[in-house]
């Protein structure tokens, strides 16, 4: 007998890991249905509000004694075209199923991830794989979700102002995104080295 079968969770811990399966499963399923509701919103291409990212842009918000208006730099703001340019408004629809895709693989490797663990397997080639797999995809989604929603706002932008508002900026914080690869790279380490330790000490036995 290994020592993979003989480290078999407790029933507490089985059920503690199907309700996160659970949790993950109504993640991914809330968010099918909202890219698929967005994507039925934008894709008459009339009315199209977009999430937009500003850098020093001043405005006036109506925050003072009285409703006076007062000068704030605004950061974040949901702008209303007209209708978008047909590569927007493909990157808009891109966006989503780009988030919809990302999340359902991240919940499918843990599912998957949970299914193993809860019969004892802990460490192996299948978890380090399904670990990696899901890390680089949140990694993917956490990266191309926003890159694709900075060209729908840049569409956007173009043409509420008639081309004359430049306000291309990246919102991805590139720090973030170097925490995120080395939090991935660390977790698929350890597995991928828990793996190894595993069928070293399996073939002690």
């Amino acid at each position: 007998m290994s020592i993979t079968e003989t480290h078999r969770p407790s029933r507490g811990d089985r059920i503690g890991l199907w309700a996160f399966a659970v949790a993950g499963v109504a993640i991914a399923g809330w968010a099918v249905w909202t890219a698929i509701a967005r994507i039925i919103e934008v894709l008459p291409n009339k009315d199209v509000a977009v999430l937009a990212a500003f850098s020093g842009t001043q405005a006036l918000a109506p925050i003072g004694p009285d409703g006076a208006e007062v000068a704030v730099e605004l950061d974040r703001a949901i702008i209303t075209a007209p209708s978008l340019p047909g590569a927007s408004l493909a990157a808009l629809v891109i966006q989503q199923l780009v988030l919809a895709a990302s999340v359902v693989g991240v919940v499918i490797c843990l599912i998957w991830l949970i299914r193993n663990m809860a019969v004892g397997t802990v460490f192996s080639r299948t978890n380090s794989v399904l670990v990696t797999t899901a890390g680089f995809l949140g990694l993917a989604g956490y990266f191309l979700v926003p890159f694709f929603g900075n060209m729908a706002a840049n569409g956007a932008f173009a043409r509420v102002s008639d081309r004359t508002f430049d306000n291309v900026i990246i919102s991805v914080a590139p720090f973030d995104l170097v925490i995120i690869a080395f939090v991935v790279a660390l977790v698929a380490t350890v597995f991928g080295v828990g793996e190894r330790l595993q069928r070293d000490t399996d073939g002690l036995v």
